[in-house]
């Protein structure tokens, strides 16, 4: 009765329930996931090298600040029903399009990176080429999608493959031998502040499609509506800590190699790493790890990408599935065909750091819009901190840009 009266819905069945839960972890997951790609573990271990245990209070502040950008997000999305692209054209009509635009670009060319990172995961653990390893690990994500319960399918797999990532790198952390007692100390007295090092982090927590998610998730598994709150709230946390729990064993397993007298290969920082903690075996542990890494992340950028396309067009959601198939198909031919095309992944850098802004922005606004959101309430707190990301990433994000514009021409 207490179910009843509280949300005003009949009870749930058992299989709803289970159904609901395994979508809130799902979506935890996703997003969890989608952010742990082969750019996470090379910019993990690049930033542990430089700032040594002081990095942790890079962690420490970044999971600050991706807390309060996540809850933002994904409270508005809950509350208003809506995806990011349609509370983006409700607070300035267009806006949508345009956020739509910079989601699709700009995960497009992080997926074949990421389709990249699963050959070379593949090559690494078992030795195939790394053209056929991606194309094998495209077969895969394809499969999940042709799935009738692709939804279903698609939260399984990434819980599964989030737990083994865990236990992974875990194990290198251990066997590296990191200084603890140093990281806990310097996480809360640094011997030095890199500004840049934070938004960078997070901006590839919580930048481009990836916030939107496992927020996008919970909307397709019909949690949504004021009354989910207490569950969105949770789930959006968890996400939070899934993927700061993978880059903080990532950091101290770094640390411990570091401490050692290790100097990483710039070309692959990561796989010096694991190479030098538990030798052949861990380089076969990092192989599987990127190659984990990249899966999950092409299945977060295709479902998260087309879902921002989705309320365009009624064929485009008639046929979502096969739209994010042609997603997956397009960035493997890309990266066989022609490699990672540098010069579009260079300018989807820069995209990536405005994205997050411009779609946060218009969060703070809509969460206040009662046309939007009714009578909810949203928070001062997370409107403050939702503020204070959005300005530090557009400031980073325009810096960017400009430093990049020469590159590419």
């Amino acid at each position: 009765m207490s179910d009843k009266k509280n949300s005003g819905k009949p009870l749930l069945s058992e299989k709803e329930k289970k159904n609901r839960s395994r979508a809130l972890i799902g979506a935890a997951f996703l997003m969890a996931t989608s952010a742990v790609g082969p750019g996470f573990l090379t910019q993990t271990a690049v930033f542990t090298e430089t700032l040594l245990a002081s990095f942790g209070f890079v962690i420490l502040v970044s999971i600050i600040l991706d807390i309060g950008a996540q809850l933002n997000v994904w409270r508005i999305i809950a509350v208003s029903g809506k995806r990011g692209q349609e509370i983006a054209s409700a607070v300035i009509p267009g806006l949508g399009i345009v956020v739509a635009l910079f989601i699709v670009i700009g995960g497009l060319a992080f997926n074949i990176g990421n389709i990249g990172g699963t050959g070379l995961g593949l090559n690494a653990l078992l030795g195939i080429n790394p053209k056929v390893g991606a194309i094998i690990s495209a077969a895969i994500c394809i499969f999940i999608f042709l799935s009738k319960e692709a939804g279903a399918a698609m939260d399984r797999i990434v819980n599964i493959l989030g737990a083994v990532l865990l236990v992974l790198i875990a194990y290198v952390m251990f066997v590296s031998q990191p200084p603890v007692g140093d990281a806990v100390y310097r996480t809360f007295v640094p011997l030095e502040l890199d500004f840049y090092a934070i938004i960078t982090i997070v901006g590839g927590t919580v930048g481009g499609y990836i916030t939107f998610s496992g927020g996008h998730r919970l909307l397709d598994a019909g949690i949504k509506g004021k009354e989910s709150i207490p569950e969105v709230t949770k789930t959006s946390i968890t996400g939070i800590i899934v993927a700061s729990l993978v880059r903080i064993l990532l950091f101290l397993a770094v640390l411990g190699v570091v401490y050692a007298g290790v100097h990483l290969d710039p070309s692959n920082p990561a796989a010096t790493v694991f190479q030098y903690a538990a030798g052949d075996i861990g380089y076969r542990i990092f192989g599987l790890v990127l190659w984990i890494a990249g899966i999950s992340s092409v299945i977060g950028a295709a479902y998260t990408s087309v879902s921002f396309l989705r309320t365009f067009h009624p064929k485009i959601e008639q046929y979502y599935q096969y739209w994010i198939i042609g997603f997956i198909l397009f960035s493997t031919i890309v990266f066989v065909f022609i490699g990672e095309a540098a010069t579009l992944l260079v300018l989807a850098g820069a995209v990536n750091g405005l994205i997050l802004p411009l779609t946060l922005g218009p969060m703070l606004f809509a969460a206040h819009n009662k046309k939007i959101v009714g009578d909810y309430k949203h928070p001062l707190w997370l409107t403050v901190f939702g503020a204070i990301v959005v300005i530090l990433t557009a400031y980073l994000g325009v810096r960017t840009l400009i430093q990049m514009i020469p590159q590419l021409f």
